[in-house]
């Protein structure tokens, strides 16, 4: 199993309303599973965010098992000049990663949570945003 192609999807929140954007892949790898994973707080345009994450799957990821995630964390984190990638670097690899672990845990049939050692809780409290209702101002 190799991860073959990478997919961005940009949302955008209404005008004024929450933040800039979020920036979600999709991974496919070529015995057909897809992953999903969102990257964080990547601090420039919509587009140019969305091309950073295909550049790097391009450069780094692609062709590799998904199994190898430290792997391609290494070989992205230690690509630039002083091997101390900026918080961009990290966040475009934050959701290659989510891909890539969403990938492994369908292949096993397992919740990532197995794969990472299991869950620890069985409730979590939650906080959700919903956006006001337009008023027409």
């Amino acid at each position: 199993m190799r991860a073959e192609s990478i997919k961005t999807y940009v949302t955008v929140p209404p005008t004024g309303k929450g933040g800039a954007f979020w920036l979600f892949v999709e991974v496919t790898t070529d015995n057909g599973i897809t992953g999903v994973g969102e990257c964080y707080g990547i601090p420039f345009a919509a587009d140019v965010a969305a091309q950073m994450v295909v550049d790097t799957f391009d450069r780094f990821v692609a062709g590799s098992d998904p199994h190898h995630v430290e792997t391609m964390f290494r070989r992205v984190y230690s690509a630039g000049f002083t091997q101390r990638p900026d918080v961009s670097t990290m966040a475009v690899f934050s959701g290659i990663e989510m891909a890539m672990w969403d990938i492994v845990g369908k292949h096993h049939e397992v919740p990532v949570c197995d794969l990472l050692g299991g869950r620890f809780h069985d409730r979590l409290r939650t906080y959700s945003y919903l956006y006001p209702l337009d008023d027409g101002a």
